[in-house]
């Protein structure tokens, strides 16, 4: 498989198309938390000064109203990405009074589930929809485990790298299109079998607030008197206390990666198999809609995966319509925690690895996950989350154990070249650099952001919430004192009023019931 790659990133070389490489488009989705002075979850709701979250380009809302979430464009620099997310959190601080954005993924002191506010997007259809999915996922899973925050690495290579590509793989009988998904879904599974580096290496929550389990007991140790926590963990967020389907007896459910079509196929039959669990549920009762339906998934994105492949969508499009009609247009990487350590939740040196990542993987020859693998690829995440820096940790692959730092040190040997054929084109060393840096993770767990977290509170003699209150004051003093370029000021106040007359036009645009809605919606007649 090694020798595979080197063939590819050698023609790349010889052929001097080496640039087609460089510049894909990369965009971010950072999740967050509004938090009170009081150290609770805000229960105010999504600012209006901000915008309409069912209608802002950049800034919307995830599972609760106290959850905004920050999106960027997609841009063919991470600079440019990032100055792109310093600039919209820096807006949004400027609207803000008397709370603050959490720094962590793991949430701050909550109390019980009725004090988490389901995100709400105004009276149209399409809002409803939106908010009676979340209320669904809070009967299905709880709302807890809903509010732990993440940050997703999107991702597409650039267009003209296709057609280069396909003509080194002399794989011309096939249409530009099925290349390109073939190769998106290659890159899909080869994120997943080599995923759990991840987690490892930007996972940032080995410590959670007492209050995340009121009354019910768990498996983690006591770090002190406010915090539970794991010695050796990198990301409980990644864990078995986070969001997964598989939760619930006899619902688990996995996706199909052979190909797109079966992808496809085995979402399209989660959304329309009815699942007895949920149907105890019920769908309306007393006129409240608990959820969309008694389905497996009630939508597509209900499935919790650490990537996913995407497309655009085109209106109130279903996700695997968009997936069928275009194919696939991006990647979605979503296993990375919140970095703490820095304002934006995530840094340079991060975004060059994840780039050469996503190359390595795509390039990487990526055969079918069987049966087999799939256990062993979940069983490796689990692992990792919850014990990552144990000393000579072993993980599966191929039926065998294999040491993580020898297994992370193959990974980073075989991702150099990629790396050094990156830098040549850049005019830069920031490729190697930033896989020096991750290497030194690998060989040292103690430099990894988990293990640095746990250090400084140990040092500084506070649990969870004193570390994380902290790092959030230090934030939002950043963001108090950031600039905000003049035309950039302007532009974003000019999309909340567009978000706010977008959501005004939809609401009043509606002609038909809710039900006949979701019956629209579900037939793709939207």
């Amino acid at each position: 498989m090694n020798q595979l790659l080197n063939q590819r990133i050698e023609k790349f070389r010889q052929n001097s198309q080496a640039a087609l490489l460089y510049g894909g488009l990369r965009g971010l989705e950072k999740e967050s938390l509004r938090v009170a002075d009081t150290g609770g979850i805000a229960m105010t709701p999504h600012p209006v000064k901000i915008g309409a979250a069912l209608t802002h380009p950049w800034i919307t809302t995830d599972y609760s109203e106290a959850m905004p979430e920050f999106i960027t464009p997609p841009l063919n620099n991470s600079q440019d990405v990032l100055c792109f997310l310093q600039d919209v959190q820096t807006f949004v601080y400027r609207q803000l009074e008397n709370e603050k954005l959490w720094a962590t993924s793991m949430p701050c002191i909550l109390n019980g589930e009725d004090n988490i506010p389901l995100a709400r997007y105004g009276k149209s259809n399409a809002g409803m929809m939106k908010t009676v999915y979340r209320r669904g996922l809070g009967f299905r899973y709880g709302r807890v485990m809903q509010v732990i925050a993440g940050v997703h690495f999107n991702y597409s290579v650039p267009e003209k790298f296709w057609p280069a590509y396909q003509a080194m793989e002399a794989q011309q009988e096939m249409s530009p299109v099925a290349f390109r998904n073939q190769n998106y879904m290659a890159l899909v599974r080869n994120l997943q079998r080599f995923g759990w580096l991840i987690p490892y290496l930007m996972g940032a929550s080995p410590a959670v607030c007492k209050s995340f389990f009121g009354d019910q007991p768990n498996e983690l140790d006591v770090f002190d008197s406010s915090t539970y926590y794991e010695p050796y963990a990198t990301s409980l967020r990644m864990g078995d206390i986070g969001y997964q389907n598989s939760k619930e007896e006899g619902l688990g459910i996995k996706a199909n990666y052979d190909s797109l079509e079966d992808y496809v196929d085995s979402l399209r039959c989660a959304i329309t198999t009815p699942a007895s669990l949920w149907e105890d549920i019920g769908i309306e009762v007393d006129g409240v809609w608990r959820q969309l339906n008694a389905n497996i998934l009630q939508i597509e994105n209900e499935y919790y995966s650490t990537v996913r492949p995407k497309a655009v969508l085109d209106g109130m499009e279903k996700p695997v319509d968009a997936l069928s009609r275009k194919g696939i247009e991006y990647v979605e990487l979503r296993s990375l925690d919140v970095n703490a350590y820095h304002p934006l939740g995530i840094d340079q040196v991060q975004l060059d690895f994840l780039e050469i990542f996503m190359l390595f993987c795509l390039l990487h020859a990526s055969p079918r996950v069987d049966a087999v693998e799939r256990q062993e690829i979940d069983q490796n995440i689990l692992m990792v989350a919850h014990k990552g820096r144990t000393p000579l940790l072993k993980l599966r692959r191929h039926g065998d154990f294999v040491a993580l730092e020898q297994w992370g040190m193959e990974l980073f040997d075989q991702m150099l070249p990629l790396a050094q054929l990156l830098d040549d084109v850049s005019g830069d060393c920031q490729y190697v650099s930033a896989l020096q840096y991750h290497l030194r993770m690998i060989h040292d767990a103690n430099l990894t952001p988990s293990a640095m977290m746990l250090s400084e509170m140990r040092v500084n003699g506070e649990g969870f919430y004193a570390f994380a209150n902290r790092m959030s004051q230090a934030h939002k003093k950043y963001f108090d004192i950031s600039p905000l370029a003049t035309e950039r000021l302007n532009n974003f106040n000019s999309l909340v009023e567009q978000s706010l007359r977008r959501q005004a036009e939809i609401e009043a645009s509606d002609t038909m019931t809710f039900a006949a809605f979701l019956q629209a919606y579900e037939q793709g007649q939207l």
